[in-house]
Order: C-alpha cells, then sequence, then structure tokens
C-alpha cells in the first residue's frame, strides 16, 4: 500500500511540473507547437537576437576577461544573441553554450558556426580540386568526414558549400567552388550538401550554407568584393542552377553576396531573396549576411544609414545579421514604427529556432560538446585514408610526353626533387584550414622520401619563399640534378595565396620559376613539372621546358602522398579539368560553354574580320573536362534510339569506351548538347550528362546516357522553362574538345 501510494504522489508531482513546463520545453510536442509557444514568450529585444550573430573567440581561461568578451557574454544573458561564429572546440563550445541556456531569461540555445570548406581537423583538397575528381561519392564523402569532427568539436552549422560558378582564375575564391560548368556545378553542391547535413538527426552532421547568393562568381576583373553586372538571362541559365541544387537537396541556410545584382546589394535584393529563392525555389531554411554586409550597403549607396540597412535587408528576405549588428540595434524601432511587422519577425525567427529543435539543442544544449568524442573522432586514420583517397583523384596529368611518367624507383635510383614549396609546410595549406596544421600535413618532400625509400631523393630551393627566383638558387638547382636520372620540380603559388582576398591579376607562373624551368631542361635530363596552386594557372611560358605536367593543387593533409602515389604510378590518374586552363591571361574570362557570335573563327581558311585574337589563339591551353592518365582511352560508335524524337519522349545515347592502353584506370566520359537554333542564344556545348567508369587494359564498355525535355530546357530572363522544338548536336568525349557528335531533333 505505501509503495502504491508513494508512486501514485510521484506521478502526480511528475504531472505537476510538466503542467507547469513551458510547452517550448517539452519533448514530446511537435516542433511547431514548441515554436508558436516560444515566439509568444519572446520579447521584441529577444527575437531581434535570434536575429543576431556575432564572432566569437575564446570564452574560457584568461580570455574571457577582455572586456569585448565580457560584452558578448552580457548580450548572451540578455537574448541578444542567436549565433556565434568562430567558437570552437567541445569546451569553448558547452561554455558558452551554458551562459545562453542557463543564464537568459527563455534559455534559448545557441547556433556555433564556423568556416569549414575543406575538412574540420582532417584537410581535404580545396573544393575546386576535389571537383576535379569528378567522383561524387567521394565528394559527399568527405564532407560528410568534416561534417563529423566539426559536430564533435560543438559546431552546429558551416558556410558551405560555395555555389558560385566563375570563368576567372584571377579570383582567389575559385578554389571554393567546382568550377564554371553550371551543370556539375549543381551535381556537386547536391552532394556537399547531403554530406554535410545527413538527415540533421544526429550528432555527426551539421548544417550546410549555399553561398554567395547570387552570381558572386562573376564579380567583374576577378577581384574580391567587386560589382557583378550579368543579365538575368545569363543569372538563370549560368549562375544560379547550383544554388537551386543546393537548396533542393534540403540546404538549411543560404548566405548573401557582398556584390550587387541590377545594381542592388545582394543583402537588401528582394528579387534574389524573396522572389527567386522564397517564392520560386520555396526555400524553408533561414538566410543569412555574409560578414557585415547588411552594414556595407551604406558603403555601397544602397541604405542611408545603420536602421535603414536594417529595414532593407529585413524587407529583402535576408534574416540573420552576420556581425553588423544592425539588426539587434534596430529591429525593435522599426516594429515600433510599424516599418517592419511582427508578422514578418515570427516567420523569420521561426525558422532560425526551427534548426535548434531539430538539432536536439532545446533537449540537449550540450550533444554537439562533447570533449571525449572530439578527442576521438578528429584526425584519425580513417579520416587520412579518406583525404588521401580525395586526394589522389584530384591531381590532372596536364602532359606526359614521350610517357615520361610514371617514374619507377628501380630505374630511377637518384631523383632530383627542386622547390621551395616542396618541403614547405607553412606554404602547403590556403586561407580556409578550419583547425587544420599544417605541421600535421604530409610534404611533397616527405612523400617522396616515403614512397622513393630506395631512391636517393636530392633536394634544391630552387626559388624563394615569395616563389621569385635568382641566379645563386637556379644554379644550385642545376647542380642538384648532377647524379639524378629525373627532375621533379615543384612550381606555382603559395597556398597563402589562395582563398578571399587573394585575387591576382596575373594567374601565371613566376618569372623565376620560369627560368629555373628552363635551366633544369638545358640539362637534357626529364623535367617534371609539379604545379601547386589554388586556381588554373597560366602555363604557356613553361610548356617548352618540360615533360610532364601534373597539376597537384592544393591537397591537404595528405598532399605529399598523394603526389608521390602519382608519380610512381600507384595510383593513376584521373582528374579532369573542371575550368578551362588559360592560354594567356588576356584570354581570361575562357570557358567552354560560350556563344557563337555572328562572326565566329573558322577552325581554318581565312580567318579575318572574324572574333578572333591577333596574338593567341582563342582557344585555352587546357579546355574544360581535360585530363591524361598513363592508359589511353578511345571512343567509338555513338548512337542514337533515334534522330527524331517528341517532347516528352526520351533520348538514349549510346557509345563505346575502350581501354586502349596498358594500365587500368578511371575515364570521366562527357556528354554535351547544342541547340542550333532557339529563342534565347545557346551556347556552343552545354555538359549535360557524365560517367566515371574504370576499365581494365583492352577491355571496352558500352556506356548509356539518357537525355529528357529537362536537359534539353533553357531559362528566359524571368526564370521561365522553355523547351523549344529544333535541331540539335549530341557529343560525347573525354573533354569538351575532343568529342564525337549526332545530329538529332526535337519536334
Amino acid at each position: 500500500m505505501k509503495k502504491t501510494t508513494l508512486l501514485m504522489v510521484t506521478l502526480l508531482l511528475v504531472l505537476i511540473v510538466q503542467a507547469q513546463q513551458p510547452l517550448y520545453k517539452n519533448a514530446k510536442a511537435p516542433i511547431e507547437d514548441r515554436i508558436n509557444d516560444l515566439l509568444k514568450r519572446m520579447t521584441p529585444v529577444e527575437k531581434a537576437g535570434q536575429l543576431n550573430q556575432l564572432n566569437g573567440g575564446i570564452f574560457t581561461g584568461p580570455a574571457a576577461n577582455d572586456p569585448g568578451q565580457q560584452a558578448k557574454i552580457e548580450m548572451t544573458k540578455q537574448g541578444k544573441v542567436g549565433s556565434f561564429l568562430n567558437v570552437t572546440g567541445a569546451n569553448e563550445t558547452r561554455a558558452l553554450q551554458k551562459i545562453a541556456v542557463e543564464q537568459s531569461r527563455l534559455g534559448i540555445p545557441l547556433l556555433f558556426a564556423f568556416d569549414v570548406i575543406h575538412g574540420y581537423k582532417t584537410i581535404f583538397p580545396i573544393p575546386l580540386a576535389e571537383a576535379c575528381s569528378w567522383d561524387v561519392a567521394q565528394i559527399e564523402k568527405d564532407a560528410a568526414v568534416a561534417a563529423k569532427e566539426s559536430a564533435a568539436a560543438g559546431l552546429h552549422w558551416t558556410f558551405a558549400p560555395m555555389c558560385d560558378i566563375s570563368n576567372d582564375p584571377r579570383w582567389g575564391r575559385v578554389m571554393e567552388g567546382a568550377g564554371e560548368d553550371p551543370y556539375y556545378g549543381s551535381v556537386v553542391a547536391a552532394a556537399r550538401v547531403k554530406g554535410l547535413q545527413g538527415n540533421l538527426n544526429d550528432a555527426e552532421h551539421i548544417m550546410a550554407c549555399v553561398k554567395h547568393f547570387a552570381a558572386y562568381g562573376a564579380v567583374q576583373g576577378g577581384r574580391e568584393y567587386n560589382t557583378v553586372d550579368v543579365s538575368r538571362v545569363a543569372l538563370w541559365n549560368k549562375y544560379l542552377p547550383p544554388y537551386e541544387a543546393g537548396v533542393n537537396a534540403g540546404a538549411a541556410t543560404v548566405m548573401n553576396a557582398f556584390n550587387i545584382f541590377d545594381g542592388v546589394p545582394a543583402s537588401g535584393n528582394k528579387y534574389l531573396v524573396h522572389d527567386i529563392l522564397e517564392m520560386k525555389w520555396g526555400f524553408k531554411g533561414f538566410v543569412v549576411s555574409d560578414w557585415n554586409s547588411f552594414d556595407e550597403m551604406i558603403t555601397h549607396g544602397y541604405a542611408a544609414n545603420r536602421k535603414d540597412a536594417a529595414y532593407k535587408a529585413l524587407s529583402a528576405g535576408s534574416m540573420m545579421d552576420m556581425e553588423s549588428k544592425v539588426v539587434v540595434d534596430y529591429l525593435p524601432e522599426l516594429l515600433k514604427e510599424k516599418k517592419i511587422s511582427m508578422q514578418q519577425v515570427d516567420d523569420d525567427v521561426r525558422r532560425i529556432l526551427y534548426f535548434k529543435f531539430k538539432l536536439g539543442l532545446f533537449d540537449d544544449p550540450y550533444k554537439f560538446s562533447d570533449a571525449a568524442r572530439e578527442k576521438a573522432t578528429e584526425f584519425t586514420e580513417t579520416h587520412r585514408n579518406e583525404a588521401r583517397k580525395a586526394a589522389d583523384a584530384s591531381i590532372v596529368l596536364l602532359k606526359n610526353d614521350n610517357n615520361v611518367l610514371p617514374i619507377d624507383a628501380k630505374a630511377n635510383p637518384s631523383i632530383a626533387l627542386i622547390g621551395y614549396y616542396a618541403k614547405s609546410k607553412a606554404d602547403l595549406f590556403d586561407f580556409w584550414i578550419a583547425n587544420g596544421k599544417s605541421d600535421d600535413a604530409v610534404s611533397i618532400f616527405e612523400g617522396m622520401k616515403e614512397k622513393y625509400a630506395q631512391s636517393n631523393i636530392v633536394y634544391s630551393d630552387g626559388y624563394l619563399p615569395d616563389g621569385n627566383s635568382n641566379e645563386q638558387l637556379i644554379n644550385e638547382a642545376v647542380a642538384a640534378t648532377k647524379n639524378a636520372a629525373v627532375i621533379v620540380v615543384n612550381i606555382g603559388l603559395s597556398g597563402k595565396l589562395a582563398g578571399e582576398d587573394r585575387s591576382l591579376a596575373n594567374p601565371a607562373i613566376a618569372d623565376g620559376q620560369v627560368a629555373l624551368l628552363k635551366a633544369l631542361h638545358a640539362t637534357g635530363k626529364p623535367v617534371v613539372a609539379l604545379v601547386s596552386a589554388g586556381r588554373p594557372l597560366v602555363l604557356t611560358a613553361i610548356q617548352h621546358y618540360v615533360d610532364a605536367i601534373v597539376y597537384s593543387w592544393i591537397l591537404g593533409t595528405e598532399t605529399g602522398h598523394a603526389v608521390a602515389d602519382v608519380l610512381c604510378g600507384d595510383y593513376n590518374p584521373s582528374g579532369k579539368t573542371v575550368m578551362s586552363f588559360p592560354y594567356a591571361v588576356g584570354q581570361i574570362p575562357v570557358y567552354y560553354d560560350y556563344f557563337n557570335t555572328g562572326r565566329p573563327l573558322p577552325d581554318s581558311g581565312d580567318q579575318s574580320w572574324k572574333s578572333r585574337y591577333r596574338d593567341i589563339p582563342n582557344a585555352p591551353l587546357y579546355p574544360f573536362g581535360f585530363g591524361l592518365s598513363y592508359t589511353n582511352f578511345s571512343y567509338s560508335n555513338v548512337a542514337l534510339n533515334s534522330h527524331v524524337i517528341a517532347k516528352g519522349s526520351p533520348l538514349q545515347v549510346t557509345v563505346q569506351l575502350t581501354n586502349t592502353g596498358s594500365k587500368a584506370g578511371y575515364e570521366v566520359a562527357q556528354l554535351y548538347i547544342r541547340q542550333i537554333t532557339a529563342s534565347i542564344v545557346q551556347p556552343v556545348k552545354a555538359l549535360k550528362a557524365f560517367q566515371r567508369v574504370y576499365l581494365q587494359p583492352g577491355k571496352t564498355k558500352v556506356l548509356y546516357f539518357t537525355l529528357t525535355d529537362k536537359d534539353f530546357a533553357f531559362y528566359d530572363g524571368e526564370g521561365n522553362v522553355h523547351v523549344e522544338p529544333g535541331a540539335f548536336k549530341v557529343f560525347v568525349g573525354g573533354n569538351s574538345r575532343d568529342v564525337l557528335e549526332k545530329d538529332f531533333v526535337l519536334k
């Protein structure tokens, strides 16, 4: 009897507690009901706080006593902060989350965000290099590893993937994207979102952020933060598809771009944020500014002051304010003046709260901040193995005269390795390395010493840390090659010159490095150029002085291992370019999906009064989709299921792919189309499909591609889809230049 009475009392107490507990704290209630309950309890100041993201820093130890940090802590207690960026580590995030949850009035948890662009602790190849693998499954897996390490460090959110299409290697941020093609960029964007987010129902994935919306890759002159001025036709057909693919893949957030579009800054651009993102695409996540971009509308000349900037950003549909503080400072006032409605604010705040509930932060605010899991998860052997696989597949072989590669250790007992960057770990990484450490990485020198353990690796700097050289360094490099059978020269750019605020007017090989190659070429020994850079460089000046060119980009933690894997032939290079490599700087921007013009340059014959340069070719040095292998592939017997198809009917394209060489390897078969005549002029080629195929020597495989109306469609300037009848060409091959073609008609 006593036990029964005690049980009933206990049950009664539980019911009383539950009745007194706010609905938003009831883990069993539907998320929407919890959000509605919380919104009713929030003041205008607290709602403005959810739209405020601050730059964090350190909140434990002596650093927490800094006046600036104390001010942020006080704002957190007052409910004036919804998110912090640049607070990392389980202990740091837990400490700050504890303040938000236990010392603010409503205990709303914070979102912690960080730029995890290509890995958190284990650093993968830069996204541009990774895209050159054309291995979508690996790209998704790489993102999942980055998310797992980030989540273990207390993070909920990263500002990736960058979905900006760019034709301009002068722009330092091309390293963050997937290149120049909207179709392939869309495939990669979706894979990265899926890898980062999973289903957002565990502590191993984080929110993705599609950026920079929109068209930031078209900055004039390739200069960071510069103006964008493109037509709406170009916007819809060239630049928007990857953003839409990321949104359709479920991206939780989208970031405003820094640039203007149609003369209006992206942060205050209603056409971009409201009309396209929210209305046309039905985006249900939330929009975050780029760093201070709300406030920068004043400098643009669009907003009169900080209050006006807050008004115009929110009126356009932008939501969370990164670091400029205009929303938290002025939203209560704008509400009081009825310039912004409470309904709109509630809708904005609702979206942010939804993901806090979705991530489970109201029920377990510290589920991501687990120091033991952080230690066990970061930089594991499994993650490093994935980074090595990704790096192997990202390397692009651009030239291999006389099959100088691969380098057989037995046949080459002495190898000269020239190049300061080959040893310098400080130059190995780019700007976006999250919490990666260059000292943890494998240098090219280390990778080659390990791989060629039985060979004598003779090293010389060859050039200075800034990439330039002098007579003494060149002479020392030549002397180092005295007994070498082959010379490997690591040239290019320091990783420090890749990323944001790293635009270059002349993305080319430094004159001193060209002089170095010229001197090494004069030795009569085979010269292999190993090019490190975060962008395509102009390589025309070195062509005569090298037998092979291996483009190794910026490969991350496993750089040295991957480079050695390819040089020795343990990995048969399979990467294909995703940006065209310019013949000269004056060509930039140069890209494969150009328009024909009224006076296209003929392949031969009289070229007078045609669209051309007098001093260089029109074509890039290396086209989009190009990459060699240690074996050879041939394409034959392209066939269509019909040469006349009706709208709504699929077109099936088949082609025979044969490995005609002596080694097994991957080939990326690419399919392009061209519509000959349309109401809006179409590019000379547009990628519509690809397959990454592994073939043994002598083997043939028939590849099947199916095209539908979606592949034949294009947009007008208002985003309306058109599928128009007419003549088409379909092209299949190993790159955008070297293709077989067939004609068909869409009726």
